[in-house]
């Protein structure tokens, strides 16, 4: 294997079942591999000129000059017939350094990513607004991809992607597709979605909802008869409310808290967890939108979420405390990492 080319690398990251590559100025390439960074000490240490022609050698044509301006860059690359690749590439100390993510091109079931069946129900809601939430690298984008895929399979519907930039291919089955990537397809991702109300779409599925105008165009199509998914940097359900009406000035907050009441169907906040057995399993929290929901969030009574989703397991609803102790009663997982990730320690220590 030669450093000289930055796919040998790439390739690495697929034989090792890993799911990241870094390229950084004075370092060892460096995969991680079931949330684990592993250097390649075969590799010699890259330099600013070797981090600098991998960069160039899959950045597309007519973006250096962009990447130099702006000093970062996003952009999906495509290694071999079967992967892609969501690329980043920053500035780091004046040297260039390039974070990948791998893209597998087979988007896996829920049953796949032992995800909960529950979310099967989300797949055939014609409208409302659902979100799967976490921090950066938790799976967010799989599981709403296999959400996409879903309906898919078992609808047909027109279905718009608005992405930045765009990870995973679906091959249309039912459904009509059109993926979209801000700065190729459209300027942003307010402007795609203004323009999704014109384009007679069913489904919205946007990447990441960044500020107020994506959040608010967002929320009125999910009033209007459309099912937009999309994903938020967010802890856990309480907080991604919260996250929402904070971004909008105090006097709009009212009106927006009774919009999220009436239009929410649901989030669903994931975190990965080392498995006993390898590689990594979910853990997660589901809120499902209820009266007693709805009525929290109008009345701003966020803090009270928390212990609803917990006392609402009958209606389907999943708290994360639970989730983990059940990983655990399982033998998936072990107490120490199943407790670092608790919400709450006290309340996962009475599920064991």
């Amino acid at each position: 294997m030669s450093a000289s080319s930055i796919h040998p690398l790439l390739s690495a990251v697929i034989s090792e079942g890993g799911s990241d590559l870094h390229l950084s100025v004075g370092s060892h390439p460096i995969i991680r591999v079931s949330g684990a960074l592993v250097p390649l000490v075969q590799e010699p240490v890259l330099t600013a000129a070797g981090t600098e022609a991998m960069l160039k050698e899959i950045l597309p044509e007519g973006k250096w000059e962009g990447f130099m301006r702006d000093q970062a860059v996003d952009f999906s690359h495509e290694h071999d017939d079967k992967n892609r690749f969501r690329v980043n590439g920053y500035i780091v100390q004046g040297g260039v350094t390039v974070a990948m993510r791998l893209i597998p091109h087979h988007i896996r079931s829920f049953s796949d990513l032992n995800l909960p069946p529950v979310l099967e129900v989300f797949t055939q809601r014609t409208q409302g607004f659902f979100l799967v939430v976490g921090p950066v690298g938790q799976g967010k984008s799989t599981t709403l991809a296999t959400i996409i895929d879903r309906i898919n399979e078992t609808r047909a519907e027109h279905i718009v992607t608005i992405e930045d930039p765009v990870e995973y291919l679906f091959e249309q089955k039912k459904s009509l597709i059109h993926q979209r990537e801000v700065r190729i397809d459209t300027p942003d991702f307010h402007a795609a979605l203004q323009a999704a109300f014109r384009e007679d779409v069913n489904v919205i599925m946007v990447g990441e909802m960044r500020d107020q105008e994506t959040i608010s165009s967002a929320v009125t199509a999910a009033e209007t008869g459309h099912l937009v998914l999309s994903t938020l940097h967010t802890n856990n359900a309480a907080q991604t409310i919260d996250r929402i009406i904070d971004m909008f000035p105090p006097n709009q907050q009212g009106q927006v808290r009774v919009q999220l009441a009436g239009s929410l169907a649901g989030i669903f906040s994931q975190r990965l967890v080392p498995r006993i057995a390898g590689g990594l399993i979910p853990a997660y929290e589901l809120l499902i939108n209820n009266s007693a929901i709805a009525n929290l969030i109008r009345e701003g009574r966020t803090h009270e979420i928390t212990t609803v989703v917990q006392t609402s397991s009958q209606d389907g609803m999943i708290d994360m405390d639970r989730s983990l102790a059940e990983l655990v009663r399982r033998g998936e997982v072990t107490i120490e990492h199943a407790y670092e990730r608790a919400s709450d320690p006290k309340t996962f220590e009475r599920y064991l």
